[in-house]
């Protein structure tokens, strides 16, 4: 079997940032679909964002997302990892991270802000809307904007490969 695109990422060097994973267009529409890695934490290397805070990062996120005037129509969407170190946001376009910085330094800073009740976070509207903690989804998007996201640089926006 072929090695899919994301294990010939060398996750021993990654380190958090905005990354292009991989970019496909539709053959029947001809559109093309961008996928970022929206990485928090360094993997292996620093502790992984808790399922409470990936949670709530997920709604607000996606909350964030779904209401910008210059992007809504564009986003695909916008989830967790697996691994909990990060996020994938997908949207319609052939870009680069460069392209997309200032959309999701608006929607962590959006995060950061956020007061009240966490979208979504209700029985009738979540399948485990108890399962959210908004002060820990602030805590990491605080991290994150001091972090990575304010002086970000080229090498955090490009993956480093395995050195074979």
């Amino acid at each position: 079997m072929q090695k899919i695109a994301s294990f010939t990422v060398d996750h021993l060097r990654l380190e958090p940032g905005i990354y292009l994973s991989r970019q496909d267009q539709d053959p029947q529409t001809g559109c093309v679909v961008t996928t970022f890695d929206i990485r928090m934490t360094a993997p292996n290397r620093e502790p992984v964002i808790d399922n409470p805070a990936v949670h709530a990062i997920e709604h607000l996120g996606a909350t964030f997302l779904r209401n910008d005037e210059q992007w809504k129509d564009r986003v695909v969407y916008f989830g967790p990892m697996g691994c909990r170190t990060g996020f994938y946001l997908l949207v319609f376009g052939d870009l680069q991270p460069s392209d997309v910085l200032d959309l999701v330094k608006r929607m962590f800073e959006f995060i950061r802000d956020f007061e009240g009740e966490v979208p979504g976070a209700k029985p009738d509207e979540c399948g485990n809307w108890h399962d959210s903690d908004l002060n820990q989804a602030q805590w990491w998007a605080r991290r994150y904007l001091n972090n990575t996201l304010n002086g970000i640089d080229e090498g955090h926006m490009t993956y480093p490969t395995k050195q074979e």
